[in-house]
């Protein structure tokens, strides 16, 4: 039989739970326990899932257990099943779910669902491959509403069913907290913890889950970026004062309950670089340190400031989806840089609400993943009517910035695939400059250049932080702690210094030099079409497989201004979406040896056109033209990451 270690927790255990439902005058709230099985460590959480009854061959072994025996919940559905359809559940149990293990099968509870009767049928102890067999077996009947979903889980002694969560180390340190859900809709953190110099993530056998249409996303493993109010977390935004002087939120954020009512687990808030400003390892982070990025050598910048989402969804197999947000890049630069679909979506989107703000004129909220049929699942739940799939597309590309020559393995690539993208829609393809275009056509009552009038609209946007975060934090927490300041990281600092030095009505003249810029794209660039939504396709590069070292020494923090193609979508509302297409190799001066990075490319469309972009690229999935991407060393190949 598969060795084991939880006896010494059972006995606690039970205690725990019939401490629970005893009322005492002092607060008592149980937690949970983690064992470890087969060298795998778990979480078991408090709540009992349902109760069996204890035979006596399985009260015998939870005898010899200690008071509690891994189980394993396979579903019958009629007395004809056998030890052939076993071993089929059992491997397919095995293939396709990373918390079970054999081990569960210390003990088996065959449920027989759609059948009724008075006497068990009889089912032997069956024999799985390699002679290896299972425990005791208990049988039992179910009803629609009293059965338990197939999987692993813990009996005890008095039958009490609990699920198995698996533990993970979160090695590239992409969570600040992690988390388990309570049955009245809030989060405490979780109470766990496994080696690997870091925080544990727990996450639930993906056999109790089946999706629906109510719940798209059920069992879909998220992770949130911790700008987001989630119920009963504490926020961050990246500031350790923040996190240790506000209280937990009371609410969570429409984005992210939205997620959570279609099924999806939320399984920790992820690290942000501070305020969501831009920042640079080493050289910025100072409260917090940024999160690892798996690909090459492992000592790449993740980018921001969905740093945390982006490194775990780069690095985890267990991690399915996460949350970041977008205002100047903050989804879309991760995702390119670690091999991750990533979407800036049309502007207004969704509403923000127990979020923190950085521009209200600009922020957007938008997915980091590895599956592109995930990707488009959450965002139909998040976007609702705002996105609905749609199969016809325009005949006209626009590259930006685009290589017209081989002359190296990303451009390679990046040539390659705007060939395969021209034939698969059997388009023809055109260069966009769009300074050129702005000064043979640009609005008559503008005689400013593209890149004058647009300079500084960015940073005087970003700088409405001063008087929706930065004010009311330094006013509160000043007058708590006898006249002191928090501590800021340098960028925000100086961001928000800066902006403070301009008058309230900058912020008009950027509001109304970002309509103008919005305006103009609208009219002349992604025109709206009533066949295939935008009249054409934008490209660009997102990323050839450049490497940007995190440690290395840099310049103190400047204001980001200027313009830039990736800015486009941020002045002018229209989607951007990141795609990966491949990887480019390099000579890492970390290893001395030939490493990989990602080549990702960007797609603009005009505003409202999402769902065609989805529709896009389910379509090119479907013809190969683009592919799932791994967690791991490398986004095509996947392996362990270096460290």
């Amino acid at each position: 039989m598969a060795s084991y270690c939880y006896q010494s927790v059972a006995a606690s255990l039970l205690l725990l739970s019939q401490i629970a439902s005893t009322s005492l005058a002092w607060s008592f709230t149980p937690t949970g326990q983690t064992v470890e099985l087969d060298g795998l460590s778990y979480y078991i959480p408090p709540d009992v899932v349902s109760t069996i009854s204890v035979s006596e061959s399985l009260r015998k072994a939870l005898d010899h257990a200690g008071g509690l025996l891994p189980l394993t919940v396979v579903n019958a559905g009629s007395f004809g099943y056998g030890e052939k359809d076993f071993s089929q559940d059992i491997a397919s149990y095995i293939s396709s779910d990373d918390v079970f293990s054999k081990g569960f099968l210390e003990a088996v509870y065959v449920q027989y669902s759609g059948v009724s009767g008075h006497k068990y049928p009889s089912f032997s102890t069956p024999k799985l491959s390699g002679n290896s067999s299972v425990g005791v077996v208990s049988t039992g009947f179910a009803s629609n509403i009293s059965s338990i979903p197939v999987g692993p889980y813990f009996v005890t002694s008095t039958g009490a069913v609990y699920e198995a969560w698996r533990l993970f180390s979160d090695v590239q340190g992409a969570f600040l907290e992690t988390t388990i859900a309570s049955k009245n809709g809030t989060f405490s953190v979780l109470p766990a913890n496994v080696e690997g110099q870091s925080l544990a993530i727990a996450v639930p056998s993906r056999l109790y889950f089946t999706k629906t249409d109510e719940k798209p996303l059920a069992g879909v493993r998220l992770g949130i970026k911790d700008i987001y109010d989630i119920a009963g977390l504490r926020t961050s935004n990246g500031n350790r004062a923040w996190y240790h002087f506000y209280p937990p939120a009371n609410k969570t954020a429409l984005t992210v309950q939205r997620l959570i009512d279609a099924g999806a687990v939320i399984v920790g808030k992820m690290k942000t670089s501070q305020f969501a400003n831009g920042e640079v390892a080493t050289a910025d982070w100072v409260d917090y340190h940024e999160p690892f990025n798996p690909r090459g050598d492992g000592y790449q910048d993740t980018s921001s400031s969905s740093s945390g989402p982006g490194a775990g969804a780069a690095s985890y197999d267990w991690l399915d989806l996460t949350l970041g947000s977008d205002t100047g890049g903050s989804i879309r630069n991760p995702s390119q840089v670690q091999g991750l679909f990533g979407n800036r979506p049309t502007w207004g989107m969704v509403p923000l609400e127990g979020v923190m703000p950085m521009a209200p004129q600009l922020d957007t909220a938008g997915f980091l993943t590895r599956h592109p049929d995930i990707w488009i699942a959450a965002s139909k739940v998040l976007y609702r009517d705002n996105v609905t799939l749609s199969h016809n597309y325009p005949s006209k590309i626009q590259t930006i910035g685009w290589p017209t020559t081989n002359s190296s393995e990303a451009n390679g690539l990046l040539l390659s695939f705007l060939d395969k993208l021209t034939t698969f829609l059997n388009a023809t393809t055109t260069s966009l400059n769009l300074t050129e275009q702005w000064m043979e056509a640009h609005p008559t009552n503008v005689t400013s250049s593209l890149t004058d009038l647009m300079n500084l609209t960015y940073p005087i946007l970003i700088g409405q932080q001063t008087s929706s975060v930065r004010d009311p934090f330094y006013a509160e927490y000043s007058a708590a702690n006898s006249g002191r300041l928090p501590f800021v990281n340098p960028v925000p600092l100086a961001r928000w210094s800066w902006a403070a030095s301009f008058p309230p009505s900058t912020i008009v003249d950027a509001i109304a030099n970002k309509t103008t810029f919005g305006n103009w794209i609208e009219s002349n660039i992604f025109t709206a079409d009533n066949q295939t939504c935008s009249d054409s396709l934008g490209i660009y590069v997102g990323n050839s497989g450049t490497t940007n070292y995190r440690n290395a020494y840099r310049s103190p923090p400047g204001i980001p201004t200027g313009f830039s193609t990736s800015r486009i979508s941020i002045f002018s509302g229209v989607p951007d979406f990141v795609l990966p297409i491949g990887q480019a190799a390099y000579v890492s001066n970390i290893t001395q040896r030939t490493e990989y990075l990602p080549v990702s490319v960007d797609i603009l469309a005009a505003k409202g056109c999402d769902g065609m972009i989805f529709g896009l690229v389910q379509d090119l999935v479907n013809a190969g033209v683009i592919n799932a991407t791994k967690a791991g060393y490398s986004g095509v190949t996947g392996e362990k990451i270096l460290f």
